[in-house]
């Protein structure tokens, strides 16, 4: 017999206690109402980010924004080194590069600016924003759902850090490095120099690429749970699977470069085998549950 139950309960019917200890069902008016509250949390808690991010704007372009492209940025120090203790020589040391930013605009400045605090907040303030949709989908859970989605707010949360710690430190280097060193034809006077907005995009779709990227084991969790995926589904589509990678690989990065692609891409292919391994535990302990009501 299977372990869901029977009335299972819709995304938008959340139910609360009465005071006499019946249960009511909301309306979608009253559903609308209660979305919106989240909706508003949400939106001032990403507007209290900005805000303090604006408040110290200068200290955090010139320390987080810009520190990829500078020359003494930490990864390139770090790679050599690394490079040199396990015998590769030089091969993984970059050379630092210098990227002078063009203003081409008149509010060039200011509209960076905006799009740092806002982009910058919605990072800031993920883990709450997540929080917000886990309150609003909890009440529409069964208690063995419950259960099972116990800490996920964290979870996500970290996956989305790791993944755009990855992209911030290791992926926008390379980006930037190749980028910069590039020659298009045989031309010698070539001057390599972005514009602000396209330097703030390109760092901000990596770290944003690759922090939704690092959620597949997350993803590979809540599929299995609900009975989507099997681990026998992901081990027949493996191959299948790599080439979407490649394929994610090339859109995360801007660089046209193997390099750079292989960086994402074998991450990625490594957090789709602990989702299979995910899958696996997951879907044993289904049989295991399913077997104790047969």
């Amino acid at each position: 017999m299977s372990v869901q139950t029977s009335n299972r309960k819709s995304f938008f019917k959340k139910i609360r206690g009465k005071d006499d200890g019946e249960k009511a069902e909301m309306s979608f008016i009253d559903h609308l109402e209660v979305l919106r509250w989240h909706i508003v949390r949400s939106a001032i808690a990403l507007l209290v980010a900005a805000i303090t991010i604006f408040i110290f704007i200068d200290w955090i372009f010139d320390n987080i924004i810009y520190a990829p492209a500078r020359e003494d940025f930490i990864t390139y120090s770090v790679l050599c080194n690394f490079s040199a203790k396990i015998g590769l020589g030089d091969s993984l040391c970059m050379p630092p590069v210098k990227i002078p930013l063009l203003i081409n605009t008149i509010g060039g400045s200011f509209s960076s600016a905006i799009s740092i605090c806002f982009m910058g907040g919605l990072i800031v303030a993920f883990p709450y924003l997540c929080w917000e949709v886990w309150r609003f989908i909890k009440p529409a859970l069964s208690p063995k759902e419950l259960k099972y989605a116990q800490g996920s707010t964290f979870w996500v949360s970290l996956c989305f850090f790791i993944g755009g710690a990855f992209g911030y430190y290791l992926l926008a280097p390379f980006t930037f490095n190749f980028l910069a060193t590039f020659k298009l034809g045989t031309i010698e006077a070539q001057t390599y120099l972005p514009s602000l907005t396209d330097y703030i995009d390109t760092l901000v779709n990596i770290i944003l690429g690759c922090g939704i990227a690092f959620e597949l084991p997350v993803l590979a969790y809540v599929l299995s749970k609900i009975g989507l995926i099997t681990p026998k589904f992901l081990k027949t589509y493996r191959k299948y699977a790599y080439v979407a990678i490649l394929i994610i690989a090339g859109i995360i990065t801007p660089s046209p470069d193997w390099t750079s692609q292989l960086i994402v891409g074998i991450p990625l292919i490594f957090l789709y085998e602990i989702s299979i391994f995910i899958s696996a535990k997951v879907h044993k302990q289904t049989l295991q549950v399913e077997k104790q009501w047969d």
